[in-house]
Formats: C-alpha cells, structure tokens, sequence
C-alpha cells in the first residue's frame, strides 16, 4: 500500500486525522514537524525564530526527502506544500490527501499563529497565509476531502470512502 499523505492548513487537524486513519486501516504515522523537531534539535517555533522562515522551509525539506516510509499515513505541517522537492518526494511512493478547511474554521482553530510554529513571514494574517497556501494545496492534491466544524471522526469517515473509491 502506498503511504497516504496528509496536507492542508496549520489546524486542519491532519495530525488527529493521521492517527485515527492510521489506526482504521492498521498501518503506521508519522507527523513531519517532529521529524523536523528531531532532526533539528529544537521546536518548531524556535528554528523559525532563531533561524528564520527560509532555513524552517528547507528543514522541513531536508526532513521529508529523508523519509524512507511505507505503509504510513503521514502528517506534514502546512507549509511543506512551498518546497517542490519535498511534495514529489511525498508523491513518489504517495497519495496527497488535501485536508480542506474554511478560512473560518481555520481562525477559530489557530488561536497561537505566532508560538505554533507556522511558517509565515511576520506580519502576515491568517488569510494572508490561507490565500497563499490554497493553490498549492490544491496543485499537489490527489484527493481532497473537505473538513470543517464536523467531528473528527465524520472527516476519517470521508476520507476512507474517498481511499476506497481511488482503489487504495
């Protein structure tokens, strides 16, 4: 089975999605941004800080064209969809599961933009960042499953009938 990959916005809840898929169809996960926490030695947070948003981007790229996973469901963080390199990684042994979710959902969610460890120039909006991120998300996409104010567990639901649909 090829790895299912899980994109979209900081908050879309690709991480709790990850975990529950992964548990449904009895395969591993794995979550990129403590891949990236490992392989740096630091938060997340603190490499943007300390390092700035260009360095975090490339780690985030170093980390996933390091991955050598099968089976897995994978998390990313919102921002791996800005290093093409990484996204055809992903896509080699991949399914690209975008994990869409309103402008509204995803500001009522992301109360913590400045400690949460996104990768966005400062000053930028939570808007500004969804606006700049949806194409992408949308290019690399293989899937999309659309997810909002709907329990968790609905969005798991979608995303398996969608799985099976591709064959997968």
């Amino acid at each position: 089975m090829k790895n299912i990959v899980l994109i979209g916005m900081p908050a879309s809840g690709k991480s709790t999605i990850g975990v529950l898929l992964a548990k449904a169809l009895g395969i591993g996960f794995l979550d990129t941004d403590l891949l990236i926490q490992q392989q740096e030695h630091a938060l997340l947070q603190d490499v943007i800080d300390q390092k700035g948003v260009e360095y975090f981007l490339d780690a985030e790229c170093r980390a996933i064209c390091s991955l050598s996973a099968e089976n897995t469901v994978v998390a990313t963080g919102g921002s791996a969809v800005f290093r093409d390199a990484a996204m055809q990684k992903l896509k080699e042994n991949g399914i690209i599961v975008f994990i869409d979710v309103p402008l509204s959902s995803v500001k009522r969610r992301l109360h913590n933009i400045k400690t949460r460890g996104v990768a966005a120039q400062k000053g930028k909006t939570v808007r500004d960042i969804y606006e700049e991120r949806m194409p992408l998300y949308r290019k690399y996409a293989d899937i999309t499953v659309t997810s909002g104010d709907q329990p968790i567990e609905k969005t798991v639901s979608a995303l398996l009938n969608a799985l099976k649909e591709q064959s997968i």
